[in-house]
Parts: structure tokens; C-alpha cells; sequence
């Protein structure tokens, strides 16, 4: 049942009895894949993807590196605990290469975003640097382009 995973993931607002169809299933057994996956925490939740360029929603987001040092026994884990607790967290990653942790946080500003890192990320017991690359324009998210028809007003009066 897999493939119920996979139509979720690309529209998770399909009912069951379109997945049924699409898979050529019973409801039932797409109504009992689907419950397993959440108690097996293998669906971890729905969440609409927002444009909120559109929407007129002022919202800011930025990509974080961050180089830490692992702490003893716990490794990264500890860390990444205290990162997650952050209601601007909405992702993070523990990364190869140049730096250990990717994280990408939300508010309403990129000052917002400044003093979040400054105040809050920075000062962890372990974080060793982070570098802050703003996020100017998002063009696609989560598989979904998120250009649309419309004409940006400053391009106009070019």
C-alpha cells in the first residue's frame, strides 16, 4: 500500500474512497493503511502548503546554518531538541558537509528572523556559528511550483 502513501503525499485532501478507486481497493483497505501509517507515526500529519505572497500574508523565511558541537552522550540530539522548541522552527536537519544542522525558521520580518538568531539560536551551549541566507522568493515548495499568472505591480512600471 505504498502507492496510498505516495497520492497522499502529492494531494493529501483525496478521500479514501478516491484512493480506493485510483488503486483499484477496497475503502476499507485504504481506510486501515492509512490508520496504520498514523499510529505507526509513518504519516506524521496534513498541513495545506499556503502561498502567502497571494494570500497578502507579510511573512519572512530564512534558511540557517549552523555549526555545533556535539554534545557528549547525546551528540547532536540534545541540540536539536532545544532548536526544535522554537515555535519559528519549522524544519531542521542534520546536514553533511560544511555545516552540521540546516534550519529553516518563519516570521513575520527578516528583523523578526535577525534577533531570533541573535538572541535565541546563537547563544545555545554548542553553536559554534550560523550563517543566515534569506529566502527572497520561493518558486516552488514541497513538489508544488507556486508561480502563478499573475503580474508582480513593480514589474509593470518597468
Amino acid at each position: 500500500m505504498e502507492k496510498v502513501l505516495q497520492l497522499l503525499q502529492e494531494n493529501a485532501r483525496l478521500s479514501n474512497e478516491q484512493i480506493a478507486v485510483m488503486l483499484n481497493r477496497s475503502t476499507e483497505e485504504v481506510a486501515a493503511a492509512i490508520d496504520d501509517y498514523e499510529k505507526k507515526g509513518i504519516i506524521c500529519g496534513y498541513k495545506p502548503l499556503i502561498n502567502y505572497e497571494k494570500a497578502g500574508i507579510e511573512r519572512a523565511s530564512a534558511l540557517i546554518e549552523l555549526r555545533v558541537t556535539p554534545r557528549k552522550d547525546t551528540g547532536f540530539d540534545a541540540i536539536a531538541e532545544q532548536i526544535m522548541s522554537f515555535e519559528e522552527v519549522e524544519s531542521l536537519y542534520l546536514m553533511s558537509g560544511s555545516y552540521d544542522l540546516a534550519v529553516t525558521v518563519n516570521a513575520r520580518t527578516m528583523q523578526d528572523i535577525a534577533v531570533f538568531v541573535a538572541r535565541r539560536l546563537a547563544p545555545i551551549d554548542g553553536v559554534l556559528s550560523t550563517a543566515t541566507h534569506f529566502i527572497l522568493h520561493r518558486y516552488k515548495d514541497a513538489s508544488v511550483s507556486l508561480q502563478g499568472e499573475e503580474i508582480d505591480e513593480r514589474e509593470e512600471q518597468v
